[in-house]
């Protein structure tokens, strides 16, 4: 760009306000920075030396506008096209593209491309591909601020595109009905990629959907940057002084396609025209010239600067070498380091308790032991929670810690994600397993990912309660450890005793990492026994023998654990049952233990067969310990359908219907 104006005529209006020179002259040179970047990227690709850009060109204006505003230790949490929030947070330009570029120098060691990444030592949170759940982030982030009375605001930013997905509806309310400060920040460009907001939604504006959730909501000019500042301080301003969210919506235009490749043919050649001449950099530098804040030596001054800086990070980060695998730390970098201290009670007390109390035990425990740890989940507060695990919480810990939620499984998800940001634990009840499908993508896609991204732990527990038995039907009885067994970055935890139930939900909180902690309600009220009343945690990853024998071997966990010792009973079969305790990661030594021992197995589970764990278990048996295997492993399961309301049916889709007939083929093999 040539940085002479006197071609170029003005049609934005600035207002000064209160803002100093030197403050008018450090917001252009953040507005400048970005530009130039991206000029040198474009041109990087048009060389063929880097590989994809999503260019934020014409919309700089509302990226630049948000670290200039906010404290230095507030979060942002901005999408692919607000590289002005990275430049304005002072991020070194070859640290930026060294992680463009996936070299091992960048924030996510190669292992992400573009802003899919976060730095805590800058407060930024970046995206994931999905968009909208980067909503739900914002807002744990936030509710951390707001339970340590920081008065600090989050501002988190998405696109008009994402603002009909579900996470955008679930986190507004979210932070509506909690009055979490969160700034939500809509760049209305006018198109979703390709397709444009007429057929994206219906209301006049994207700050009206404001008025459904009880929100303030503002409408700026997202191309003006004096203006933009000025809302994004008012913004901050309410969200501080009422501890309430606002919704900005910041009109404004990207000039070229969604990324490079994509093109721009799609939209009309005068609208191109039209917001070219409002260009967010020209018309602020020219105003800056015409009011003799700045002059063409400046310009030039600033201009030398930055491009020194391009151009000694483009050849440092070129000068860098490509990022050579390293099987061991991609591995080892799937968790956060932990080395769990197995705690022993202190003291002989114990109590006869069931399956559910230990449950309950556990949660009071953690919650007396971490100020830290929130519960989170539908009707736990007074109500107690679907099956009343957590009755009286609400009285003993308060609203603050102890939270009802809206139906809206994503968004707590998320929340739980970014209360780690901010070092908070906590535990996320689904009301049953099954309703965590609405949750899906945060587990899987943030949660299980964060940690291997950009090294930020996820220190949250998800119960689930799961299971058939009680006659709850397909959506109320599910058996789907399945689908986060094959996650890399989370732990699954399934106990079948009592003991294990309190000790294992204990060791989970203590694990900086995400668990799935599985919990058979059929067990609930069905089992007890005498466990310490003290503290005291179980091995994550440890198998243990539920029964010792030297008959044969079942693999199992959680119900199957007992339809194993009753059917063995039943048979009067001396056989080994190994209580897998932990599903991931797996206790693959003690698998081979008992396999060694016996030569004969039964992998037994409640889920369906095909897909199930047992499924995995067994290659392993078949492809590492072939030579001790008297038999061909043998599998149990539920049948490979819905789970059926009749008990008569439930009874006949079970695995304990079948089990027996296994075990007979298994024992005279």
């Amino acid at each position: 760009m040539d940085s002479a104006q006197s071609n170029f005529q003005r049609v934005l209006q600035f207002d000064r306000r209160h803002y100093s020179n030197d403050q008018l002259i450090q917001i252009y040179k953040r507005l400048l920075k970005p530009r130039m970047i991206e000029e040198k990227m474009l041109n990087l690709l048009r060389q063929g030396q880097v590989s994809k850009w999503f260019s934020g060109i014409g919309q700089e204006a509302v990226a630049v506008a948000v670290p200039y505003v906010l404290e230095y230790d507030e979060y942002i949490l901005p999408m692919h096209r607000n590289l002005g929030v990275f430049t304005g947070r002072d991020i070194p330009f070859a640290k930026l593209f060294s992680q463009w570029q996936g070299k091992k120098n960048g924030f996510s060691k190669g292992r992400e491309r573009s802003f899919h990444f976060g730095t805590n030592e800058y407060h930024i949170v970046g995206m994931i591909s999905h968009l909208g759940p980067q909503l739900a982030v914002a807002d744990g982030i936030a509710l951390a601020a707001k339970l340590k009375n920081e008065k600090k605001v989050t501002a988190v930013f998405t696109g008009e595109g994402a603002t009909s997905e579900g996470d955008f509806h679930e986190s507004l309310n979210v932070a509506a009905v909690w009055d979490l400060p969160v700034i939500f920040i809509v760049e209305n460009n006018g198109y979703g990629l390709s397709t444009p907001t007429n057929e994206q939604f219906r209301c006049a504006q994207i700050a009206d959907k404001a008025i459904g959730y009880g929100m303030r909501s503002m409408i700026v000019d997202g191309n003006n940057i004096l203006d933009m500042v000025a809302a994004l301080e008012e913004c901050r301003a309410y969200c501080i002084n009422e501890q309430k969210p606002v919704l900005l919506e910041c009109m404004t235009f990207r000039m070229r396609g969604h990324e490079e490749a994509s093109g721009i043919k799609y939209v009309p050649k005068e609208l191109i025209e039209m917001w070219g001449k409002k260009d967010p950099v020209q018309n602020y530098e020219q105003y800056l010239l015409e009011s003799a804040i700045i002059n063409e030596e400046m310009i030039k001054t600033f201009r030398d600067e930055i491009k020194s800086e391009i151009e000694a990070g483009v050849q440092t980060v070129f000068n860098e070498p490509e990022v050579i695998p390293d099987t061991a730390e991609e591995e080892r970098d799937i968790y956060a380091q932990y080395a769990q201290e197995i705690i022993a009670p202190k003291s002989n007390i114990a109590s006869q308790k069931k399956f559910i109390n230990a449950i309950s035990d556990a949660l009071k425990l953690a919650m007396d032991k971490y100020p830290e740890l929130i519960i989170m989940g539908q009707d736990i507060a007074e109500y107690g929670g679907a099956f009343k695990v957590t009755e009286g919480f609400v009285q003993q810990y308060g609203k603050s810690r102890v939270r009802n939620t809206p139906i809206c499984e994503s968004a707590i998800l998320g929340a739980g994600c970014g209360l780690s940001v901010k070092k908070m634990k906590s535990v996320i009840e689904m009301q049953f397993a099954d309703f965590v499908t609405s949750g899906f993508n945060p587990i899987i896609n943030n949660m299980a990912k964060m940690y291997y991204r950009w090294g930020q732990n996820v220190d949250s527990v998800v119960r689930m309660p799961t299971g058939a038995g009680v006659g709850a039907g397909p959506f109320h009885s599910q058996s789907n450890e399945a689908w986060f067994f094959h996650t890399p970055g989370l732990k699954v935890v399934y106990p079948s005793s009592v003991y294990d139930a309190k000790g294992l939900l204990l060791a989970a909180i203590e694990d900086p990492n995400p668990v799935m902690f599985f919990e058979h309600k059929a067990l609930y009220r069905a089992i007890s026994d005498n466990i310490p009343d003290d503290y005291y945690t179980v091995e994550i990853g440890k198998a243990a023998l539920a029964q010792s024998g030297n008959e044969l071997s079942i693999i199992t966990y959680g119900m199957g654990v007992h339809w194993a010792k009753k059917a063995c009973a039943q048979l009067q079969i001396d056989a080994d049952i190994l209580d897998l305790r932990t599903l991931l990661p797996l206790d693959y030594d003690a698998i081979a233990t008992t396999v060694r021992k016996t030569g004969k197995v039964l992998v037994l589970h409640e889920d369906t067969l095909i897909g199930g764990i047992g499924g995995e278990i067994a290659a392993y048996i078949s492809e590492q310990l072939f030579n001790v295997l008297d038999a061909p492993v043998m599998r149990c399961a539920s049948l490979d359908t819905p789970v059926p309301f009749s008990l008569e049916l439930e009874k006949n889709f079970l695995p304990e219907s079948r089990l027996i007939e296994k075990l007979k083929a298994l024992a005279s093999y």
